[in-house]
């Protein structure tokens, strides 16, 4: 078992399940789950989806923005987790405050279950279960002081610098699976204040990899290398301030 901490600063965690398309949609689906889950997930709202597509022409690559099945959310009252659903995707979310792995997973494989049993899917084309820390700061910081995966600068370059994006794809199980470890800025609340952001993605991306039998076992390791990961790309100062639990 992992470290747990008092204040982890997990600020969303999700589960995406992308099924191969075998056969048209069935808008029936969604209403069939809801009646299933509304006790937990009582609340409905729907999101028009956009995606942006890249297409070559005469002026160079132009963006083309273009409408994308409409995606369902039920949400729990509190607001702190949710269900998505659109044509052969389920997504199951956790936000703050995050509970503990053990209480996710279970929420992850209940509300799967649900969906396997009314929507009858041929098998997974993709899972990924994916966590989002966010960590703030009042000032500026040293990051080699919290963090031991951060942009090394160059000598002869600026050491100051206002955003950055460092992004890592490490492959596992010889290439059916990948970790993608992203670290980033983002725009913080207060101004002269520093907002950064640990996001990590570990996947299935083979279609059919693994069968629906074997996905409670898939989940304990996508999660035990999500954990090892972030682990490893932090210090014990920031550790400390996480306020570590006992167990």
């Amino acid at each position: 078992m992992g470290r747990r901490y008092k204040n982890p600063p997990v600020v969303e965690a999700l589960c995406e399940f992308e099924f191969i398309p075998d056969r048209e949609w069935d808008m029936t689906i969604p209403g069939l789950v809801y009646e299933k889950v509304r006790k937990e997930f009582p609340e409905k709202t729907q999101d028009m989806g956009i995606g942006i597509q890249l297409k070559p022409s005469e002026k160079g690559i132009e963006q083309i923005i273009e409408p994308t099945p409409p995606r369902l959310k039920f949400i729990k009252t509190d607001k702190t987790a949710l269900i998505q659903i659109a044509p052969h995707i389920f997504v199951i979310n956790q936000l703050k405050p995050y509970p503990n792995w053990e209480i996710f997973k279970k929420m992850i494989l209940d509300n799967f279950n649900v969906y396997k049993e009314i929507a009858n899917p041929k098998g997974l084309k993709r899972i990924g279960l994916r966590y989002i820390n966010n960590f703030k700061f009042s000032n500026s910081i040293e990051l080699s002081d919290y963090f031991r995966y951060y942009p090394l600068i160059p000598e002869g370059l600026p050491k100051t610098y206002s955003t950055f994006l460092t992004r890592v794809e490490f492959p596992y199980e010889e290439g059916n699976e990948n970790l993608i470890l992203s670290f980033a800025t983002v725009i913080p609340e207060k101004k002269e204040a520093l907002s950064l952001v640990l996001d990590i993605d570990y996947a299935m991306i083979t279609p059919e990899y693994i069968s629906f039998d074997k996905l409670p076992i898939w989940l304990d390791k996508a999660h035990e290398r999500i954990e090892h990961a972030f682990e490893e790309s932090i210090t014990q100062k920031l550790r400390e301030t996480f306020e570590e639990e006992l167990v």
